[in-house]
């Protein structure tokens, strides 16, 4: 085969936006405002100690945009570290996501307020995020009195804490928008838990993989992972046209390289595992370059890359936030010991059957990652750990006020699933409301049709949109395709959604028919096709 050269290491999608504005030091005192026109800056911080910013234009109109930053390290990164080395903890506010200056243009434009907090502690935190939220705007009414109207939103990590807020106090909120909404906790790690123990037991059993120790050696045993992670996947990715294995492989990986089994099909096997999108920042799974390629690069090696790139963003997750939910509960949390992996693949390992070398490689590959083999050892996780973080928030799904979905088709860190599961959830729940609204009727003879309070935005990515070189190498340079990477949205796109919470908020009702369906083409790379249907994470099958 044609060695394919990749022009540089895939990078990890930053999950740390930017920020806008810095935050007193003094808890649950009164917001210091200086008083500006037209548009005035409040700071404060709340009784847990969350700095939080607030943002007033002069023509007020009594509504607030409550915005909820997504997942933060909760520790510095050495510099010496691959790819997110030299980040340091911060809980600077974020009042629109990432200080967007058009989105912000827009809010200030009606007359509506924006404010968010840097929250107490970063990290998985969603159970203090929602209380800090609540605070924050019993604070900003008191603040503002002619308070009339809240919409919250919030991206990533942001995005369960929004769904929180709108579960737990609908009375609070009058739209919310939980934007590439990451799922529960422990379906969120189970994703990229699968992905890193596949890597450890195939391609590096040093790794250690979660069951971190506990306080400074856990988080020196988490830096030492994501250097042999990223040292791997470097290394996988050198090799995706020889297929070659690393020189840390286990016993277990030499096994499936001398049957002659290359190593990409091992790598997309575990993003299959995982539940990882076969579609990336930069190869669709479609495009191959001119020449004896052209058809065996989208069958054979894009959607390897793909999963190099994504898998890259998901094991960074998986030790960062294993590590980050460990020391909340105190013991292991990432448990596979029950996990049928050949049944996660029944699909996949038809649609991908030429990267993955076919059926023999692909039986062999399962067999040597079945429980069945002890040098694929799975982990177990500790039952009083679990316990603890299964009694950490977690979103039922009840949709109470008009919401607003916008997540990527291919994000690798938060799944569309994730927002699928709310889709298929309210179905349900809108079923449930029209059945309780015609059993009325019998009494009333008056019907009344329940309202629909959630619309769903699906960026898509494009037909194709992989590019190659002269030499017909995959070009890597270029920004992230729409739909992949993390939270991937443009200025146009986030001030739809910012659009449709005013609506919202004003008239009771989302926005619908041919005004919702020019406003999606003119944000571009929006759907709201209710034929778009994504499978929900691993995680859910396995119970």
């Amino acid at each position: 085969m044609k060695k394919v050269r990749i022009l540089s290491l895939l990078s990890v999608t930053a999950l740390v936006t930017t920020v806008l504005v810095t935050a007193p030091s003094v808890a649950n005192a009164a917001p210091a405002c200086d008083g500006k026109s037209p548009i005035q800056s409040c700071v404060g911080v709340t009784s847990d100690g969350a700095p939080y910013a607030m943002q007033v234009p002069a023509n007020f109109n009594g509504t607030v945009a409550l915005y909820s930053h997504g997942y933060r390290y909760n520790v510095d990164i050495p510099a010496g570290i691959p790819l997110i080395g030299g980040y340091k903890i911060t809980n600077t506010p974020e009042p629109v996501p990432g200080g967007n200056a058009e989105v912000a243009k827009y809010f200030f434009s009606q007359g509506i307020a924006i404010v968010g907090s840097g929250f107490a502690r970063q990290g998985w935190n969603p159970d203090s995020a929602i209380k800090t939220n609540v605070e924050l705007i019993e604070t900003f009414k008191k603040q503002f009195p002619k308070t009339t109207k809240v919409v919250a939103w919030g991206s990533s990590l942001g995005g369960v804490i929004t769904q929180g807020l709108a579960e737990k106090h609908p009375e609070l909120v009058s739209a919310v928008a939980p934007m590439c909404m990451a799922d529960n906790v422990s379906a969120e790690l189970t994703m990229a838990g699968d992905f890193l123990w596949g890597i450890k037991v195939l391609f590096d059993p040093t790794i250690k993989a979660g069951n971190y120790s506990a306080g400074a050696a856990g988080v020196a045993e988490s830096y030492a992972d994501l250097v042999k992670v990223f040292t791997v996947m470097g290394k996988l990715q050198a090799s995706i046209s020889t297929g070659a294995w690393p020189d840390t492989s286990s016993a277990t990986g030499k096994a499936l390289a001398a049957a002659g089994i290359p190593s990409r099909s091992a790598l997309l096997l575990l993003g299959l595992m995982a539940g990882l999108p076969t579609q990336s920042a930069h190869f669709d799974s479609i495009s191959g370059p001119d020449g004896a390629l052209k058809l065996t690069f989208p069958l054979a090696i894009s959607p390897v890359l793909a999963i190099l790139e994504n898998g890259t963003n998901a094991a960074a997750l998986a030790v960062l936030a294993t590590q980050d939910v460990e020391n909340q509960t105190g013991g292991a949390i990432f448990d596979n010991s029950k996990t049928d992996y050949s049944a996660r693949v029944d699909a996949e390992r038809v649609i991908f059957n030429a990267a993955l070398s076919g059926n023999t490689a692909i039986d062999a590959m399962l067999g040597a990652l079945s429980a069945a083999n002890p040098g694929a050892p799975r982990a177990v996780a500790n039952p009083a750990a679990v316990a603890k973080m299964k009694a950490l928030h977690q979103n039922t799904g009840k949709i109470n006020v008009p919401t607003v979905l916008m997540v990527g088709l291919a994000d690798p860190i938060t799944p569309a699933g994730a927002s699928q599961r709310l889709v298929d959830l309210y179905a349900e729940q809108y079923a449930a409301e029209k059945a309780a609204a015609r059993k009325a009727y019998q009494s009333t003879r008056e019907y009344k049709n329940p309202t629909n309070k959630l619309l769903m935005l699906w960026n898509t990515t494009p037909a194709n949109y992989t590019k190659f070189d002269a030499a017909g190498s995959p070009i890597t340079s270029t920004p992230a395709a729409q739909g992949t990477n993390h939270c991937n949205f443009t200025s146009a796109q986030l001030v739809l959604v910012a659009k449709s919470l005013v609506q919202a908020s004003s008239t009771g009702k989302l926005p619908s028919g041919g005004a919702l369906l020019t406003a999606v083409r003119k944000a571009g790379n929006l759907s709201v096709d209710k034929g778009i249907s994504v499978p929900w994470l691993k995680a859910y099958g396995d119970n």
